[in-house]
This record gives structure tokens, C-alpha cells and sequence, in this order.
């Protein structure tokens, strides 16, 4: 398999993960707009918690895969 190919299918299993954590950040956000009022606190601080590290790896995928496809230029 060539670089470029290799390149291309390192760049696809990443976007895969980034809708994966999509996904659950999405899910986050839903469970907590319907449960807030019967939560318990801890729940939503931890929600409110987990929704920000998460969305921090989405961030954190999106850089490394347009990093990835910058670099297939020099390809």
C-alpha cells in the first residue's frame, strides 16, 4: 500500500471516531436538557463535565485530521 493510501485510510478511521464522540456529545447535551429539573446534582455537574472533556477530544480529532490532510500535499 502506498503512503498516500495508507494516509487516506489513517484520515477516514479518524473521522469515524470524531462522529463517534459526536454522537455522544450530542447525547450529553440531550440527557441533560431532559433531566435537569429531577437530576441530582452531582449528575449534571458530572454530565457538565464530561460534556466539556468530550468536547475538548472533538476538538482535539478535528486539529488532528485536518493536520493529517494538510499533509497530504506533500504526498
Amino acid at each position: 500500500m502506498s503512503k498516500l493510501d495508507v494516509a487516506k485510510e489513517q484520515i477516514a478511521y479518524l473521522k469515524l471516531w470524531l462522529g463517534i464522540v459526536i454522537v455522544t456529545d450530542i447525547s450529553l447535551v440531550g440527557w441533560l436538557l431532559g433531566n435537569f429539573r429531577s437530576a441530582e446534582g452531582p449528575l449534571i455537574v458530572g454530565d457538565i463535565l464530561a460534556f466539556i472533556g468530550i468536547s475538548w477530544g472533538c476538538y482535539a480529532l478535528h486539529t488532528r485530521i485536518e493536520s493529517a490532510i494538510a499533509k497530504l500535499e506533500d504526498l
